[in-house]
């Protein structure tokens, strides 16, 4: 009975024919035994006691408790208590004595948790690979990265083991893993999912995000959880539907950047292509001034709030980080309180150009990734294809955008591809029905390279 993908449709369809929570527990379990890449999970929850979370659920009633018996996964920057939070950095650990909000807003709709998925040590990469751990398998070519930060989190989803999983995003953690993975990832509002109890990348720039395996599994996931609160300084009040998009900024052509990576390029134009193919009004727009702050994320004074999330840990203990993860934060002492407040001044000349960007259509449509990094390119080189990852994802958070990666048309070497579709602040809604139109039309359901090819 739960033999094919995890979603909140199959699995609400099975259990109104009778299916218990508790078997579709042991299915998740035996997935992940079966699996077996010891690279996703950092904890897993004691089988029998997500068995009895399982048999505790109240009757059946998808109405009032939405993610009835849908089993999901959070990455393990996100406090559950009594369970260890380590950013993936085990001198780091502490065991929560609160569970974040957010999740708890899952376990009230009846959502039950399996465990905590591996990342990029302190939610600080896009590889997957920057972590003491084993690196989990992508789900359709072990010799690529999985993407990250939020590695463990999508391959748990791509691969079957639950039915959707919590991770973070402040440069693309929630959207490159999903395209490396054929994921939907959602990267809501800034503020829109609280972020109380969740390990800072950077405090003014991270959102909760949310793999799926569709986007009307997203949507649900995100009406949820997007729950105001008032005890978390960024939290914001999300509006409910908007007017439908329908006018769609594509890259012009002089932004397109792919380094060389001619599948990506080619699944790029054939997503255009199909994009143009809908009743979307599709036209050219330049992005290159978004492209320029992109680079402010990597190449400016937030790598010090990125440290500052770490505290005097790193002081502490500088051995316990990993080389790449310390490397990086090590940088934040090139950057005065000046360069800081020269960076915001700059920063809010990106907005009011975001603004008018804007204000002619109603969503941007760029590629996810514009390189799919193998693992040996990235032993070589542990921070150019870092960089050039964030492309098209690190300046979203920047101008507080929403965004949401979907599958797209699979790339000429058999891996996945993905588009991303942007908005402002405010705007998940409507781009969850932007990319509820479009995702049926490159296939309709993610699936592994396993599953594909069966």
């Amino acid at each position: 009975m739960f033999d094919g993908p995890l979603t909140i449709r199959t699995l609400h369809a099975a259990y109104a024919r009778g299916a218990s929570a508790v078997a579709a527990v042991d299915a998740c379990f035996a997935r992940i035994g079966a699996l077996n890449d010891p690279g996703i999970f950092l904890h897993l929850l004691p089988p029998e006691l997500v068995r009895q979370a399982a048999a505790a659920l109240p009757p059946f009633d998808p109405k009032h408790y939405p993610l009835w018996g849908v089993p999901f996964a959070v990455k393990d920057n996100i406090d559950v208590a009594g369970v260890p939070t380590t950013a993936a950095c085990p001198g780091f650990s502490y065991r929560a004595e609160v569970t974040a909000p957010v999740v708890l807003l899952l376990l009230e709709a009846g959502a039950i948790l399996i465990g905590k998925t591996n990342l990029d040590q302190f939610a600080t990469g896009l590889v997957g690979v920057r972590t003491p751990h084993p690196i989990p398998r992508n789900a359709f070519d072990a010799l690529r990265v999985p993407g990250g930060s939020s590695s463990g989190s999508a391959v748990a989803v791509a691969q079957g083991l639950v039915a959707f999983a919590l991770g973070t995003d402040t440069a693309g953690s929630g959207r490159i893993p999903a395209a490396f993975n054929n994921l939907v990832g959602l990267k809501p509002t800034l503020g829109a999912l609280s972020t109380r109890g969740v390990v800072p990348a950077c405090r003014t720039l991270d959102a909760v995000s949310v793999f799926a395996g569709t986007v009307e599994d997203a949507a649900a996931i995100f009406d949820v959880a997007a729950v105001y609160d008032p005890a978390e300084p960024y939290s914001r009040h999300m509006p409910a539907y908007g007017r439908r998009i329908a006018r769609i900024g594509i890259p012009m052509a002089k932004d397109l950047r792919f380094f060389g990576d001619h599948n990506a390029s080619d699944a790029w134009v054939t997503t255009v292509e199909q994009l143009k193919a809908t009743a979307l009004d599709i036209v050219d727009v330049d992005i290159a001034p978004l492209l320029d702050c992109a680079g402010m994320l990597y190449a400016g004074p937030w790598v010090a709030e990125r440290r500052a999330a770490v505290g005097r840990f790193m002081d502490d203990h500088p051995e316990a980080l990993h080389p790449v993860t310390r490397t990086i934060l090590e940088g934040a002492s090139a950057y005065s309180a000046v360069d800081c407040f020269n960076a915001i001044y700059r920063l809010a000349a990106f907005r009011r150009t975001s603004e008018e960007v804007f204000s002619r259509i109603d969503a941007l449509a760029v590629p996810t990734a514009p390189i799919f990094p193998t693992l040996v390119e990235l032993a070589d080189d542990p921070l150019g294809p870092n960089t050039r990852l964030g492309t098209y994802t690190n300046f979203v958070n920047l101008l507080d955008l929403a965004a949401i990666a979907v599958p797209g048309p699979f790339r000429k070497d058999g891996l996945p591809a993905g588009a991303t579709f942007i908005a402002p602040a405010g705007s998940d809604r409507q781009l969850a029905r932007l990319a509820a139109t479009f995702f049926p039309s490159v296939g309709g359901r993610l699936a592994s390279r396993a599953m594909v090819d069966a």
